[in-house]
């Protein structure tokens, strides 16, 4: 046997409890992963299937589950090992054996918790882990009905990207390994529940609710949303989930989807999940978006009354091809999920909306992307799109880098190789690794052998090393240009000149456009000034959270206090970490404005969700 023998003096302790230490450190040999936040060892045995049951109870705020896994093996494999933090793992049984399996629990490490392994037998088909979350469990975000938009009745959401699926369930948490699933979950009668999945469209009266994912997903891409959730069709493959006094508002916002679904398959083929559905969720939420198969789960901050925010529906679309259809090996390749989806996201955006919205979309990133490498550091490793996070946090490379720099290689590539030739390479790329990962080094082989084809010229131009494997932008790059904001930048130096903005709310309409002018307001701009251009555009009581974000980011810089009652307002309600993080950054720049947010942020941390929480408690802590 491996590693299992060293776990037997406890194991039948372990069977009862869950111990963090099993065994003396010694004792265990370091275990080698081609994942390096997964503990999971699949060449000798991987999960195939999940067959899920689930008790939700929200007074004590605790998942009650029995996950089976249909396994495979190589072999005379003698242990299945799991990734689990902070499980109560009950009883393990194997096959239709009612008797406890032997299993123990590692010791547990930073970022990436504990491995589970159970011992088998070369007969096992089938291991029934038995198990209960934690209070503190990071996936989950439970919400009291003060949380929630309709104030009735509570909530509970998970997050499982990147590596937080194991708090919720135990797995083997790698996005290199997939699995189709099957789930019966228990929820209050009142509720609805919905997951990664097929799912029901309005509630039954037993409260208990089953789904099927046909699909061959990683843990990464389970989800569970548990409310007071309503449904409304768009068309006949698309629609809306939301609290029911959301759901107008989301539906209309949302009216493109049908579109937008067509308009990408015309670019990379069929759209291959069936539905393509989005719930919007309670403002906690930590991101824009998260592209659960069959449901994206949303932020309500896209809505903005005017559709101008819609982009975000493209971008977790787009990933129903790149990160659901190919995935990242690991969170090291994670550009590849993400640059990708950046650049199909453009391309549907190009389609629908015009190429001068696109591109001043590119604009937009180009200037983010800058500034993240500048604060940073050029020479920073991290600004590498081959990254290395092993022993840390991968949720760390969620970053401009990633996206932005991404989207840059590709758009290179594009320009030097033609839009029809890298279209129809993407499309092959696509169709012939469905449902399966793919690394940096391997899709960088496949562009060479698939593209680029021995054709020096062509492989000078792409210049794929210094894209990847060097940190910042290469020395050839040429930042992109909008027309629409040349023109803002020749308005911008009229104000200064005659300090009224007057009649401008009128000339600068749509949201990129009101975005790019606020990030080009001089650092000099009098108070008088910032008063008027606020009576012009009503930006500090906007109800367009990226202009706010922008908005209240420049506030603070300037001393606005007059915005200082809606930014407060807005770090209390809003939990998207994209927003917080630079205006947080803002405000502790200076000892008043440190006070500020620390005492905002006491009053707004219960709201956020601990992948915002952990990002702002390193931010905020003393230094």
């Amino acid at each position: 046997m491996n590693k299992l023998l060293l776990f037997i003096p406890v194991l039948m302790l372990s069977c009862t409890q869950n111990k963090k230490k099993t065994t003396n450190e010694k004792e265990v040999r370091p275990i080698e992963r081609k994942d390096p936040h997964s503990y999971s060892e699949p060449d000798n045995c991987v999960v195939k299937h999940l067959d899920l049951k689930l008790n939700v109870n929200f007074d004590t705020q605790i998942l009650n589950g029995e996950a089976t896994w249909t396994i495979s093996k190589t072999g005379k494999i003698d242990e299945m090992i799991f990734d689990t933090k902070g499980l109560n793992i009950e009883k393990v049984t194997l096959d239709d054996d009612t008797k406890n399996a032997f299993y123990a629990l590692g010791d547990e490490e930073e970022f990436i918790g504990q491995p589970l392994s159970v011992e088998i037998t070369p007969k096992t088909k089938k291991i029934h882990i038995f198990y209960s979350t934690s209070k503190d469990a990071a996936a989950l975000q439970w919400l009291n009905p003060q949380q929630t938009a309709g104030k009735k009745f509570p909530y509970l959401f998970t997050q499982s990207e990147a590596i937080l699926a194991r708090t919720w369930l135990p797995c083997q948490d790698s996005p290199s390994i997939r699995f189709t699933y099957n789930a019966d979950v228990t929820v209050p009668k009142e509720l609805l529940a919905l997951m990664s999945a097929e799912n029901p469209q309005q509630k039954n009266d037993s409260g208990v609710y089953h789904f099927e994912q046909k699909h061959a997903i990683p843990s990464y891409l389970m989800a569970l949303a548990v409310g007071d959730i309503a449904f409304k069709a768009i068309d006949r493959r698309t629609g809306v989930y939301a609290e029911p006094s959301v759901l107008p508002k989301a539906a209309y916002e949302f009216a493109d989807m049908g579109k937008m679904v067509s308009a990408a398959e015309k670019i990379y083929g069929d759209y291959r999940w069936g539905r393509y559905d989005v719930l919007v969720l309670p403002p906690s939420f930590p991101f824009g978006g998260m592209e659960n198969p069959m449901l994206t789960f949303a932020t309500p901050t896209v809505i903005a009354g005017d559709r101008s925010l819609v982009s975000l529906i493209a971008h977790e679309l787009a990933h129903s091809w790149s990160g659901n259809l190919v995935t990242n090996a690991t969170w090291n390749d994670f550009w590849l999920n993400e640059g990708f989806t950046v650049y199909f996201e453009r391309r549907i955006v190009e389609q629908l909306y015009g190429k001068e919205e696109a591109k001043m979309q590119e604009v937009l990133g180009y200037n983010d992307l800058k500034e993240s490498i500048e604060e940073m550091g050029a020479t920073n490793p991290d600004t590498r799109l081959k990254v290395d996070f092993t022993g840390r946090d991968p949720d760390l490379g969620v970053t401009d880098i990633a996206y932005e720099k991404g989207y840059f290689f590709l758009k290179n590539i594009e320009k030097a190789a033609g839009r029809e030739k890298f279209d129809a390479f993407l499309k092959s790329y696509f169709n012939e690794h469905a449902f399966t990962s793919m690394g940096n080094d391997a899709f960088l082989a496949e562009l060479n052998q698939k593209l680029i084809k021995n054709d020096e010229s062509l492989k000078k131009k792409i210049n794929s090393y210094a894209w990847v494997y060097q940190p910042g932008l290469p020395k050839d790059f040429v930042a992109p240009v909008s027309q629409t904001f040349n023109k803002i930048d020749s308005l911008q130096k009229k104000l200064a000149s005659t300090q009224d903005p007057k009649g401008l709310s009128k000339t600068i309409g749509s949201t990129n456009e009101k975005l790019y002018f606020i990030r080009t307001i001089p650092a000099n701009t009098s108070l008088k000034l910032m008063a008027a251009i606020d009576q012009e555009f009503g930006f500090t009581n906007s109800g367009n959270a990226e202009i706010q974000c922008a908005w209240y980011t420049l506030a603070i810089n300037q001393n606005y206090k007059t915005a200082f009652p809606a930014m407060k307002d807005f770090l209390i309600n809003v939990g998207r970490r994209k927003f917080l993080t630079p205006i947080y950054k803002a405000l502790i720049k200076t000892p008043e404005g440190k006070k500020m947010a620390l005492e905002i942020y006491k009053q707004a941390r219960p709201n956020y969700h601990s992948v915002a929480y952990n990002t702002l408690d390193e931010l905020l802590k003393p230094q």
